[in-house]
């Protein structure tokens, strides 16, 4: 009872504030947003607490599936086993500042399918604040899909077509269509388009010297997603309505063998989601104080069939049903305090229903309800910025399997945050940041059912008895000029939920379980090298005022990993990404991208026997049509290098996988052009993050 007293009063207090109208000596941060709106876009966006990558203009990133551009960001690692992190940090998936709710297979199959060249930007949120939910864990990777929308009519279309041959030619072809208009009543948007993908996949599973399992999987994809947005204007207050649809339907054709068995199988999964988000944004004549409600509701349904091809018996009929309600409200004020200061505040309440089958039975019966509340203040004082920030959020887990109760989690506690930065001069900043997070175990990691596919000698199954992990994040930054930075990261991790492969009779078995300690640290750093320094000299390239993004220069990344288990005799690996941008004569953008490793060292409780996405990647793009009409052409993975190998510590198996990586491809982005000399772009309206209306700390 006492903690929803404390919600309430959080709520009280915010409507309070939001109707003293007295007027006091602001800041108004806002308003500067506004008078930049026509600046040229940056590749790279440092910020105190996040990183920005814009997809929309970087031709290779843009070319080709959601998942490829991702893998291509320096830092990213995306593996079968370990999952999505950026420099050691877990990531939590969102998309349009929503939790996206899907993971493992699902989610890899969600990004592979979502054409590159419907995304605007990426934001990697390194270090989550207080206004974000605690349960975001290490950090938060939020894809943005949204675009600007115009008055009168105005209309995108995005294609892009992919081949390869691996003992056989496959395709990938995609399309697109954004429409979106204003006119004095509302905006509207709708995104519309359509995925059909072709992959090849070889998984082996051996102990020593004998092969347990070799799979060999001729994949059909075929995604279909749509997405509208409305938003009305009231005054000063706006409303936004959102929803998104999207559907999978996935075929494969396996041939495995092994020692004992020889099969030939088919599967199918078939996904659909559905997400709904209210946005109402009351706004007064202090233009720095903001009050937002927002409410999201999502459903994800999921069927799994595994049939065997020459008996047409039936293997595997798994699936399962998941929904997702969200209730938040954010309050944020400068107030008159130091050199400039921003205080937030903001409660939320989700609930979270999962659903397991087995053949049509319920064999897990899984409930989650989060109540949260926060507080936050941001503030400068000459050359030092500060945030200070805490949360707290109740927890409350039950659930049934088909033979038992689960074991209730019920929890409260705190998760503070601080920042300080300082401002050595503009644009170049030192900061040490800490927060404390929870990550609850995903859905898929508690799913007792298998999803994906198994034989005889192995087998993919949850845990539904996983326990949250706790987390201690440290960082100390460096950053120059949006694209120099070293850094440094700690994170100290309790109840590590951890995916394991183990021996499981004479097979081999992947199980989720939770690891007692586990601490990550990190070492990163990328440094922008502009090839005129190679010819005009250090003193005479310091002289040009140039924008980054359209000259010449080498970008490298150096990342050190090393994760520290009880039991296991640690050892880090190295990190290497290297990306060139030429231009060309005729305005003809060359970009080549390398991604490596180094070998040997753990990654959780796995040792890489060969690099972590070891490929070479080139894109030509050009812009035609008076930049209307962009066309890019690409090779990702040339020298066909990119494939996994694991041995899993503690046992003698050994995993390796290889997918046809290496591609050819050609992506275009034709904006249609409006007649109307009136038509000017206007806020976004399929997503509003009010970080967004607020410049970075330290810029």
């Amino acid at each position: 009872m006492k903690y929803f007293f404390t919600f309430t009063v959080v709520l009280l207090s915010q409507l309070i504030i939001a109707q003293n109208e007295t007027s006091k000596d602001t800041i108004k941060t806002a308003e500067l947003k506004e008078v930049v709106v026509g600046s040229k876009k940056k590749s790279i966006d440092q910020r105190a607490d996040r990183t920005i990558f814009d997809f929309s203009e970087q031709s290779h990133l843009n070319s080709g599936s959601l998942m490829e551009g991702l893998k291509k960001l320096p830092g990213l690692i995306v593996s079968d086993v370990a999952g999505m992190m950026y420099q050691g940090k877990q990531l939590e998936v969102f998309m349009d500042t929503r939790p996206l709710n899907i993971y493992s297979n699902e989610l890899t199959s969600y990004l592979e399918s979502l054409p590159a060249n419907s995304i605007e930007k990426v934001e990697i949120i390194t270090h989550p604040g207080a206004e974000f939910p605690a349960t975001s864990g290490g950090a938060i990777i939020n894809i943005i899909t949204s675009k600007n929308a115009k008055k009168y009519l105005s209309a995108t279309y995005s294609n892009g077509y992919s081949y390869t041959k691996y003992d056989q030619s496959r395709h990938r072809l995609n399309n697109s269509l954004l429409l979106n208009s204003k006119n004095k009543w509302f905006g509207w948007q709708i995104q519309a388009g359509q995925n059909y993908n072709e992959g090849y996949q070889r998984t082996n599973f051996q102990n020593e010297n004998i092969v347990l399992s070799k799979n060999v999987s001729n994949r059909i994809n075929r995604f279909y997603f749509f997405k509208t947005g409305l938003k009305f204007d009231f005054k000063k207050d706006r409303l936004l309505v959102n929803y998104d649809f999207s559907t999978s339907n996935n075929n494969a054709l396996v041939d495995a063998s092994g020692v004992g068995f020889q099969s030939s199988d088919k599967s199918n999964n078939e996904l659909d989601r559905n997400d709904v988000a209210i946005n109402y944004q009351k706004r007064f004549t202090d233009k720095s104080k903001k009050l937002d409600f927002r409410f999201n509701a999502n459903s994800v349904k999921n069927d799994f069939e595994l049939m065997n091809r020459t008996s047409g018996n039936s293997v595997l009929d798994n699936g399962f049903n998941q929904l997702f309600y969200q209730f938040k409200t954010d309050y944020s004020q400068d107030l008159s305090i130091l050199d400039k200061t921003k205080f937030s505040s903001g409660i939320l309440a989700d609930k979270l229903e999962f659903e397991a089958l087995n053949l049509g039975v319920t064999n897990l019966d899984y409930q989650r309800t989060t109540l949260s509340a926060y507080s936050e203040f941001q503030t400068s004082y000459n050359k030092f910025d500060f945030i200070l920030g805490t949360r707290l959020e109740s927890y409350s887990i039950t659930g049934n399997t088909d033979s038992a109760k689960l074991i209730p989690f019920k929890q409260t506690r705190f998760f503070p945050n601080a920042t300080l930065q300082y401002n050595i001069i503009p644009q170049v900043f030192v900061n040490a940041n800490y927060n404390k997070k929870i990550s609850l175990p995903n859905t898929s990691a508690l799913n007792p059912n298998n999803t994906s596919y198994q034989n005889p000698n192995v087998s993919i199954f949850g845990n539904p008895n996983l326990e949250p992990t706790i987390f201690d994040n440290y960082e100390v930054k460096i950053s120059a000029f949006e694209y120099f930075f070293v850094s440094y990261s700690r994170s100290d991790a309790n109840n590590q939920v951890m995916n394991r492969i183990i021996a499981d009779g004479s097979g081999a078995a992947s199980i989720s379980e939770n690891i007692p300690q586990i601490t990550i640290h990190n070492f990163n750093f990328g440094l922008p090298i502009p090839y005129m320094l190679f010819t005009k000299g250090l003193k005479e390239t310091l002289k040009f005022d140039f924008n980054p993004d359209e000259i010449n220069f080498l970008y490298l990344y150096v990342g050190h990993q090393k994760h520290i288990l009880p039991d296991v005799e640690s050892k880090g690996l190295w990190f290497f990404n290297a990306m060139s941008q030429i231009v060309l004569p005729s305005k003809i953008k060359f970009t080549a991208n390398y991604n490596t490793s180094s070998t040997g060292g753990n990654y959780y409780y796995f040792e890489n026997r060969v690099p972590f996405s070891h490929q070479f990647d080139v894109t030509f793009a050009k812009k035609f049509l008076d930049n209307n009409l962009s066309v890019s052409l690409y090779c990702n993975d040339i020298f066909n290098t990119n494939e996994q190998g694991f041995n899993a510590l503690g046992t003698n198996l050994i995993y390796e996988s290889k997918n046809d990586s290496r591609r050819i491809g050609l992506s275009l982005n034709y904006k249609i052009p409006t007649k109307n000399k009136l038509a000017k772009e206007e806020g976004i309206i399929l997503n509003n993050d009010k970080k967004d209306d607020q410049p970075a700390i330290g810029n």
